[in-house]
């Protein structure tokens, strides 16, 4: 039923009805077709005032009633205080405002918090969006990221104040362009005008202010402004410091208040510091680039007062080339469609055009704040970025990316880094910035967090921005990472401090001294930082050159003051090869390098531009005092930087070989018996002899050390009458080599050659004898040599091909096995089928002799794993079941053994035949691995049965 009473209603709708509901439809299409706005618009208010706020809502003269949806009847209180001034029935809707006597807020107030009222929405003014009717605003797609179709709808233009664009000029005649311009000035031909003749210069006039909704071409920020070209930079793009600081005073002098520069250096500069803070004190916002190159931002933008641009990428992606750092406010997007010269349109990239759009922001806040100071207008367009990559304030991006509609809407903080009133909401504040804030009252704190990049010392300076707040003062607190207080400073307000700080995180905590003040104070925060001073200080000077050792090796060093110069003392004992590189962390270092040898002519090297690693050529020493010389030429006159260098010396001696000459047999060196010779191999075609006496019954043992490992070196072996006896070549790569021959007594020669020659490093060759028993070099002092002698003569055992029986090493099951077959001379054979013994298996013949004879019989999984380890009851089961022993049932006696053990009665036979005796504590320890002795040993004990 109530589907169809629903039917009905509708068949009974009105055309009227129909009508209202049409209207309301068209309604709601403009309203949401216009991008949601803060309630306050804010281009109402007279100049330089702010919104006053009401609750949650700002309070705009825009605003006269009020839209409020009530949840069923209209309370007849609601009806009393307000005038009524439009009602919508179908949505139970009323359109009222306070009657006159009532307090605005207090209404308010009051009927947000009643439960009959579903929600109070200002009634703010409806009007289509503002946009333009130039052909290539699509190709504009930057202006969509920062909110400029949003912020027309509030203020698109600024003609009551001039905007200098210092650059490579302007295209005078474009017609996208003309009509914004302004009289301008030519610094690199001052008897021509400002005209562009690079184009970079009319890229950025057309991000700023190309004409708007004039049918051609794109749009700037500004649609009409006042752009004064000043030409800086001539058709290269390139242009001196003292003609930049130069347009900057000549800006500033013809009343412009925003300066846009779209270029750099990366060295400090006082002059152009002076002329920033000239700009500064004279009320002109200047805007900077930050740079392309992917690290420090550049000057002028890294000076605190001025705003510096990095670049962001059309998603929002960071820009890798965008440089960035502690002086870093904003980014804007890195590409853009602009103007170019002869009429046309192009697009650019880089931080050169994000900076034009802050800077029409900036004109655009202006013109709704006309009183605001630089410092002001800086504050506003950080607070409203759109904060991106790391909460508040980074390296990186700044405050994040420029937004001109949130910057022309939103209610200005005057305190924009609250709420920050302890150590965990600390906000983040840069090491080389200016930033202004307020300490609203003796209780409230500001937290600040600092992260340097290096150790060194933070400057601090906190000055007053009231005249009223002439009696307060304010208290630092200084806190390392884990909020242990490190120190206090009181009465700072106009001081400079010095705090010494790490590469890690610590907090300074400002605070009214006074904590009963009810004062309100805004302050301005300066900070600034100081790279520590290496560790090779003070080496200014050549007679306090720091002493290194004569070697290759890496260090790092600083320039932490004015002209400072790193001198390096190189104390070199013998002829060599000596190269050093130098690189850096930061593009405000130019490294160059000068080597000296003491009372010579200075080396200097620089051949690659700043930031870059300068390399020496190799050059010859020889034994004497060198001095290196590390200096940044950044410029004459250099200054403090933030940033370490690394310099890597590569000192390679040339060895003299103490042997020669030996190039000849008959020159060779006598060798003594385990004395090292070293040598070096000096030419491609020289020959190192070295002769030794061998001694009867011994193996000659030869070892060569300290082998290049790019080389290989050849050892020949000739008898007395020079005859070739063998050559050995060692692995490329083998920094050892060890030979064993077995030669009859007499005179032998050796011969060392390589196949390439080598003096930066020497070898060592030595000779050893090593006497033979029975073969071996080494059984003389071993317990079981008695009988390893004997299986030797039985023909049992026969060693390794080195005259090593290595007693020590553990016995393998093949091993053991094959001797047991040549001890009990085993004939006869079977077909075995241990999945891990193929025919061709070295010992195959004789793990089937003894399978054929019982002695051996694999595991239960097929297989005999012959390169198993024995253990001590594997070896004493195999030389009972050699033996034909028959196990006993009785305890073997060792204390490790219970008489349950699965191998127990044949350890009992043995042990009674005499075989076995076990260790002095009275354990056989079954499951340790057999030594090649103890088999030996055990096995020719079988054989006395």
């Amino acid at each position: 039923m109530k589907n169809m009473d629903e039917k009905k209603v509708e068949h009974k709708m009105s055309q009227k009805q129909k009508t209202v509901i049409s209207y309301f439809i068209i309604f709601f299409l403009i309203l949401y077709s216009v991008p949601a706005q803060p309630l306050n618009p804010g281009n109402a208010r007279p100049s330089g005032a702010l919104p006053e706020e009401a609750g949650d809502f700002v309070l705009s003269e825009d605003v006269d009633t009020w839209i409020v949806r009530w949840e069923d009847e209209i309370d007849p209180e609601f009806v009393k205080q307000s005038i009524i001034t439009g009602e919508q029935d179908f949505l139970n809707v009323t359109v009222a405002k306070p009657r006159d006597g009532i307090d605005l807020s207090a209404w308010l107030e009051r009927w947000k918090q009643s439960p009959k009222v579903r929600y109070i929405q200002p009634n703010q003014q409806v009007k289509t969006a503002a946009t333009t009717n130039d052909p290539l605003r699509a190709e504009q797609r930057y202006l969509d990221m920062i909110g400029a179709y949003t912020a027309w709808d509030h203020v698109r233009s600024n003609t009551a104040i001039t905007i200098a664009v210092i650059d490579t000029g302007i295209d005078l005649d474009h017609p996208d362009l003309a009509a914004n311009l302004v009289a301008g000035y030519n610094f690199i031909d001052r008897t021509k005008p400002p005209d562009d003749d690079n184009g970079h210069g009319t890229n950025v006039a057309g991000i700023l202010a190309a004409i708007g909704n004039n049918r051609t071409g794109t749009t700037g920020i500004l649609w009409n402004a006042k752009i004064m070209p000043l030409k800086a930079l001539d058709k290269n793009g390139s242009g001196s410091e003292d003609k930049l600081g130069e347009a900057i005073r000549y800006a500033v002098d013809h009343n412009a208040k925003i300066i846009v520069m779209s270029l750099g250096l990366h060295r400090y500069s006082p002059y152009l510091h002076d002329i920033v803070q000239y700009a500064e004190e004279n009320g002109v916002l200047l805007v900077a680039a930050a740079g392309n190159e992917g690290g420090d931002v550049k000057y002028p933008a890294a000076y605190p007062t001025v705003l510096a641009v990095g670049g962001i990428g059309s998603n929002g992606a960071i820009i890798p080339e965008s440089n960035f750092g502690p002086e870093l406010d904003l980014v804007a997007p890195w590409e853009a469609y602009t103007t170019a010269i002869d009429g046309r349109y192009q697009t650019n990239i880089g931080t050169s055009m994000a900076a034009p759009q802050v800077a029409a922001a900036a004109a655009l806040v202006m013109a709704k704040y006309p009183d605001w100071k630089p410092v002001q207008v800086r504050n506003m367009l950080r607070q409203t970025a759109e904060d991106i990559s790391v909460k508040g304030w980074d390296a990186r991006t700044g405050f994040g990316i420029l937004r001109i509609d949130r910057a022309l809407t939103a209610a200005y903080k005057a305190d924009m880094f609250e709420p920050n009133d302890e150590r965990q909401s600390a906000a983040e504040l840069p090491v080389e910035y200016q930033i202004i804030a307020e300490l609203s009252g003796g209780t409230d704190q500001d937290w600040f967090v600092v992260q340097p990049a290096y150790k060194g010392t933070l400057t601090v300076k906190v000055t007053s921005r009231s005249s009223s707040a002439a009696n307060v003062q304010v208290t630092l607190e200084h806190y390392d990472v884990n909020g242990k207080l490190l120190n206090t400073y009181s009465n700072i307000l106009g001081k400079s401090l010095s705090i010494p700080v790490t590469g890690v995180r610590s907090y300074l905590k400002l605070s009214q001294t006074n904590s009963r003040s009810t004062v309100t104070l805004p302050y301005e925060l300066m900070t600034s930082f100081l790279i520590y001073a290496d560790e090779y200080e003070d080496n200014d000077r050549q007679y306090k050159a720091y002493r290194l050792q004569a070697r290759s090796q890496v260090l790092t060093g600083t320039f932490h003051q004015q002209d400072d110069f790193d001198w390096f003392q190189l104390p070199i004992t013998q002829n060599g090869t000596l190269r050093v590189k130098v690189s850096t962390d930061t593009f405000r270092i130019d490294p160059s390098i000068v080597i000296q040898r003491q009372g010579g002519a200075p080396v200097t090297t620089n051949k690659w531009d700043e930031g870059k690693t300068e390399y020496t050529d190799p050059i010859e020493v020889t034994p004497g005092t060198y001095y290196l010389l590390i200096k940044n030429v950044i410029s004459d006159t250099t200054y403090p930087v933030t940033g370490t260098y690394t310099m890597t010396i590569e000192y390679t001696p040339q060895y003299i070989d103490p042997n020669e000459p030996n190039d000849r047999a008959y020159q060779a060196v006598m060798m003594a018996v385990g004395t090292m010779y070293n040598g070096v191999i000096s030419h491609a075609a020289d020959q190192d002899w070295f002769m030794f006496m061998m001694e009867p019954d011994s193996v000659a043992e030869l070892y060569i050390e300290r082998i290049p490992s790019n080389r290989t070196i050849s050892l020949a072996i000739y008898d007395s009458a020079q005859k070739m006896l063998a050559v050995h070549t060692s692995k490329l790569g083998a920094q050892d080599m060890l030979v064993r021959t077995q030669l009859n007594p007499g005179m032998y020669y050796i011969r060392l050659t390589a196949n390439e020659a080598f003096q930066n490093q020497m070898y060592g060759i030595k000779v050893d004898l090593k006497p033979l028993t029975a073969g071996f070099i080494d059984i003389q002092s071993n317990w079981a040599r008695g009988a390893i002698e004997e299986l030797v003569k039985l023909g049992v055992v026969e060693g390794y091909g080195d005259y090593t029986f290595r007693p020590d090493n553990p016995m393998m099951r093949s091993e053991a096995v094959a001797m047991i077959v040549r001890a009990f001379k085993l004939e006869q054979q079977g077909p075995i089928s241990y999945s891990d013994v193929p025919v061709r298996h070295w010992a195959y013949q004789e793990i089937a002799r003894a399978t054929a004879a019982g002695i051996i019989r694999g595991y239960p999984d097929g297989t005999f794993r012959p390169n198993d380890y024995m253990t001590r009851v594997e070896m004493a089961q195999m030389l009972g079941n050699a033996l034909k022993l028959l196990p006993l049932q009785q305890d073997p006696g060792f204390r490790d053994i219970a008489a349950d053990y699965w191998a127990a009665g044949m350890l009992a036979a043995l042990k009674q035949s005499g075989v076995l005796t076990g260790y002095p504590d009275g354990t056989f320890r079954p499951n340790a691995i057999a030594t090649r002795a103890e088999f030996a040993n055990l096995l020719y004990k079988a054989l006395q049965l």
